[in-house]
């Protein structure tokens, strides 16, 4: 089922966007001019060129909201219909025998299972490319998906390759069970040439032959079950998928509804996803197949399966999905029930990574996907001055009301004198014989006659004057964005006069105000700091506080010089044939001098530290070109934190080089060595730590263990130096200071009864039904303790070119800005002071409530803050903040549950009272459709121009719902640039688009408005004046 993002269809367009085209006063004012005029008594000259001006204005503006919707509608057609593999052959009884509307039963068109153009075009497209697909997993961490083409009629393989990666309501409600016990194919009743479009027509589809059966009863197979054997994978289209079908997934394919992992290549059953297109987020999410079907891997297993999947209806919340599978065991003939959430669910528009093949169930198609309930109807939208205008044009159309009434009533009063000069010398001419009729013709002859008092032109010369404007902000090179070889495409050319107007800018963090490229900066090990470069924050707060800043320029050329000494001594020392010299970011002679001294103390503590770095991380290891390239590493990871620590080790002489079901394997210094793979004790924001363990060469049990400063210091032993916890704590607040994010470095070495111990109580925690969570955590804590320090790390997010000076600008032009990102709350703050966001200066208050009460108390709190130093709320921003010199600035941290808890009726007049009193407000860990609540409340309780920003699939909401919206273009995907107003390719040139192109188009429009109604009212009161002297 297609996701449309275009607001016309050729059926709705006319009357559609006639009637928004007169939900302008003026457009009806002048169509009731036009009827009037038709009838010859109000004396009008011509009623069909009176019609022409009206007809031009409305032809025009339909013309250009086609054209924008047309793109939109491209954009829309493109990704619909993207190829996708599905399993054909087979009936999906989730669907009607004929699930056709009755119009086309009716005139015989599209008969089930015949192969529609689009698809038959696919197919020929492809028919080149014959290959037999064949999945199966490889136990020693290995998949083959092995490919042969069988154009040349030979059967030869290509052999396994390399993995790329390591080892409510039911839906038949909504048609969505799969019973394949249930029903024979092909079903009768249907011609042959209908069989799903397997005959004459079907040139490619040898493409997708039959894979290896697994031949074991295992979960939901049962190999006694009897079936035709007929389903075969078969290429389709995005939009021809529907409830219930199974989907093949391959890598590098992007997901095209909301999918439930059945299956995937991984001997763990795992899968990877980057959601970039969703989120703007690089770094890799890991899903999971469900446990019961995760033996699939053919056709035949799926015709030998039978499940029901309970699933809940569609809902907007990202992060929450329940759904229940039921089946009966092949074995025991017992009935067993299988839980189904959001980590075994894989959202439309995310891209498969790392995993060579995926088996799905489709369960929400188009308009039910998550992302699209997220994103809403595209609006149409008016501009402020368009809206005002219509009040104008009341104002107007009253007053012309009380100038013909007048005239009229002059009319009726001189027309009943016999001493006139009319009544001498035009006898006859007056309509009729009563006074009273012919006043109420010379009332609508006025009408007529003074109708330029709303001027017509106006609106002519208001769409010509947008158009051009819109043409310049296209053309404006200083929007131009080399690495996209792309100008500020504007989509919606009506609203350019809102650009000038905004006072509130919603932005997205990730990929927006960031590049979502995370360097390794510095580090501190046994309390000695490393790293000599200097951060955009740190150069940002000199230029503040008036110290001389080191210009990019001139810093580059220094630390070019201080990497290429660093290489040098690295280079004499070991043979390190991993390292990638371009992207090596921390760069410290220091470093390289203490890994010379290997008698040195500092050198165990250097090598234990990135030895730890090596270790401790979920990362996969890819080598793209293994023949070319064998030393050539990449690292793919959950977070681009994690990808740039072991980046980091790798270029100083620790590479992580890759990891097997069982073993870590790494080199130290140039050593190869391995360490046997026991537990990992996974992130979360609750626990704001990960740790693995790990056994080493010699025997011994290590458990290394990264995290939150606060969490570590926690778990460390009792006889950890006092002072080498007071330095490495300095060095995180002086890393912390310059914008860098912070990760402090601890290990211990467990007693081999211990950790056996351990193991069992960690084993049972996992396998619980009730509280799992809690009892993981739990008994995770039980082994994350008596912990020793090695070291701290610093990361910098690089910011996008300017963007604190962008920032910066904005508040100087009075302008506030609200970040509203999925990030966790420290990390949001992190990048609020290195972009200019935050300041050192500013009052910061966090906002972190379980409960709504909890939300008001502190809400309350906040804004009696506020009050004490700056007394009573008021509008005038100089009072609060908002320039430079002013008594305080306050700023608003609030994270997603509590924003919940804000946006409800009873507190959000309350939250908007606090956030609209600070120079900033940020949004943490919110939903899509929270950020679209948000900008509505600012937008709505202020009555306030706003625009936001934003640059992945979940910035659509609020992009749609903002009075101006721009999306980035880019690498994070096309959805938010889809459904902008406004597309351009990096956030700074936001204060090109509002402070030049938006003042300029707002001042040319309201002057021209101005200008316009002075002119005709003069006009016409001239003619008002001279009529009582014609009689």
């Amino acid at each position: 089922m297609a996701s449309p993002l275009s607001g016309y269809t050729l059926l709705t367009f006319l009357p559609k966007n006639l009637f928004e085209q007169f939900h302008r006063i003026a457009n009806i004012y002048f169509l009731a001019l036009v009827v009037f005029q038709v009838f010859p008594v109000f004396g009008a000259a011509s009623a069909q060129t009176a019609a022409l001006p009206l007809l031009f204005i409305l032809v025009v503006t339909a013309v250009k909201d086609g054209v924008e919707d047309f793109r939109r509608a491209q954009l829309d057609e493109e990704v619909n219909t993207s190829a996708v593999t599905r399993l054909g052959q087979w009936r999906n009884i989730n669907q009607a025998l004929d699930p056709r509307p009755w119009y086309e039963r009716l005139l015989h068109i599209n008969a089930p299972g015949k192969v529609t153009r689009g698809v038959q075009k696919l197919r020929e497209k492809e028919a080149g490319e014959g290959k037999q697909i064949i999945l199966s997993k490889g136990g020693d961490g290995r998949v083959s998906m092995s490919t042969g083409d069988f154009n040349d009629g030979s059967s030869t393989f290509s052999g396994p390759h390399r993995a790329s990666g390591a080892g409510g309501r039911q839906l038949e409600d909504i048609e969505g069970s799969i019973d394949l016990s249930t029903h024979t194919y092909p079903p009768p009743g249907l011609p042959a040439n209908e069989l799903g479009g397997w005959g004459e027509h079907n040139t490619s589809l040898s493409a997708y032959q039959q894979s290896l059966p697994s031949r074991s009863s295992l979960g939901v197979v049962d190999w006694r079950r009897r079936t035709n054997g007929t389903a075969r994978w078969e290429r389709t289209l995005w939009k021809k998928l529907e409830v219930g079908d199974i989907v093949l997934l391959r890598d590098n394919e992007q997901v095209p509804a909301d999918v439930i992992v059945l299956s995937t290549s991984d001997p763990d059953s795992l899968c990877y996803l980057e959601t970039k297109n969703l989120d703007g987020e690089t770094n890799l999410k890991v899903r999971k197949a469900v446990k019961a079907t995760s033996s699939l891997s053919s056709e035949e297993d799926i015709e030998k399966s039978s499940f029901i999947l309970d699933s809940e209806p569609p809902h907007q919340n990202l992060y929450i999905y329940n759904g229940v599978l039921r089946y009966t065991d092949a074995v025991t003939d017992e009935s067993r029930r299988v839980g189904v959430t959001i980590n075994e669910l894989l959202l439309r528009g995310c891209t498969v990574r790392n995993t060579s093949w995926i088996i799905g169930l489709v369960v929400f198609t188009g308009p039910d996907t998550k992302i699209y309930l997220n994103g809403g109807q595209t609006p149409s939208k008016q501009s402020k001055i368009a809206k005002e205008t219509n009040f104008n044009v009341i104002v107007n159309f009253i007053f012309l009301v009380i100038i013909c009434s007048v005239s009229a009533t002059i009319n009726g009063v001189m027309d009943g004198q016999t001493a006139t000069s009319t009544y001498i010398y035009e006898q006859g001419v007056e309509p009729t014989s009563s006074n009273a009729l012919n006043a109420l013709v010379t009332f609508v002859s006025c009408l007529i006659a003074f109708q330029n008092i709303v001027p017509v032109s106006l609106f002519i010369s208001i769409e010509i004057v947008k158009t051009i404007q819109a043409y310049f902000i296209a053309q404006d090179l200083d929007m131009y964005y080399k690495p996209f070889n792309t100008a500020c495409v504007p989509k919606n050319w009506g609203i350019s006069d809102d650009l000038g107007q905004i006072e509130y800018v919603f932005s997205d963090k990730t990929g927006t105000l960031t590049q979502n490229v995370m360097e390794f900066q510095k580090c501190s090990v046994h309390g000695v700091i490393y790293g000599e470069g200097v951060t955009e924050a740190q150069r940002g707060a000199a230029t503040r506080e008036g110290r001389d800043a080191v210009e990019p320029e001139e810093l580059a050329e220094k630390l070019a010089v201080l990497k290429d000494s660093m290489l040098a001594k690295l280079t004499k020392l070991f043979k390190n044939r991993y390292i990638q010299v371009n992207k090596l970011t921390l760069v410290s002679p220091k470093l390289a001098e203490d890994f010379s001294l290997r008698s040195s103390e500092q050198y165990l503590h250097l090598v234990a530290f990135f030895r730890a770095l090596a270790i401790c991380h979920s990362v996969l290891a890819d080598k793209p070109e293994p023949q070319e390239k064998p030393f050539y590493l990449e690292y793919k990871a959950e977070s681009p934190d994690e990808a740039a620590l072991v980046a980091a080790a790798r270029d100083v002489g620790f590479p992580f080089v890759g990891k097997s079901k069982d073993a870590i394997d790494i080199e130290a210094l140039g050593q190869p060595e391995r360490y046997m793979h026991l537990k990992t004790l996974e992130f979360t924001s609750t626990r704001k730590r990960m740790s693995v363990i790990v056994r080493a060469a010699d025997g011994r049990i290590i458990l290394y263990c990264k995290g939150a400063d606060s969490v570590i210091y926690e778990r460390l032993a009792a006889n950890v130096d006092q002072g080498l916890r007071e330095k490495t704590s300095k060095d995180m607040d002086f890393f912390a200071n310059g914008g860098l994010r912070t990760l402090c470095i601890a290990y211990r070495v467990l007693p081999e009864d211990e950790f056996l111990q351990w193991v069992r109580s960690y084993e049972a925690a996992q396998s619980s039904v009730d509280n799992r969570e809690e009892a993981i955590e739990t008994a995770a804590a039980q082994i994350e303790h008596s912990l020793q320090i090695l070291g701290a790390t610093a990361l910098e997010d690089k910011l996008q070119e300017g963007v604190p000076e962008a920032i910066e600008m904005l508040h100087r032009a009075g302008i506030k800005l609200w970040i509203l990102t999925g990030d966790k709350l420290q990390t949001a703050i992190e990048i609020g002071f290195s972009c200019n966001l935050l300041k050192q200066d500013m009052e910061i208050m966090i906002l972190s409530a379980d409960t709504p009460e909890g939300t008001l108390a502190q809400i309350e709190a906040g804004i009696n803050k506020i009050a004490s130093i700056l007394g009573p709320p008021t509008s005038k921003t100089v009072e609060r903040g908002f320039v430079p010199g002013a008594k305080a600035s306050f700023a608003v941290v609030i994270d997603g549950d509590t924003l919940r808890h804000a946006l409800t009726p009873d507190i959000k007049p309350l939250f908007l009272n606090l956030g609209t009193q600070c120079e900033t407000v940020v949004c943490c860990r919110v939903s899509p459709a929270q950020k679209a609540l948000t900008v509505k409340l600012v937008k709505e309780g202020r009555n306030a121009m706003t625009l936001s920003i934003g640059d992945g699939a979940n910035d659509v909401a609020m992009i749609q719902e903002a009075n101006v919206g721009c999306g980035l273009l880019g690498h994070e995907g096309s959805q938010a640039a889809m459904s902008a107003d406004y597309a351009f390719g990096q956030f700074r040139f936001l204060t090109k688009l509002l402070l030049v192109h938006g003042r300029w188009s707002y001042q040319r429009i309201a002057d021209m408005h101005s200008n316009f109604f002075y002119k005709n009212v003069i006009w016409t009161l001239a003619m008002f004046w001279f009529m009582p002297f014609c009689y």
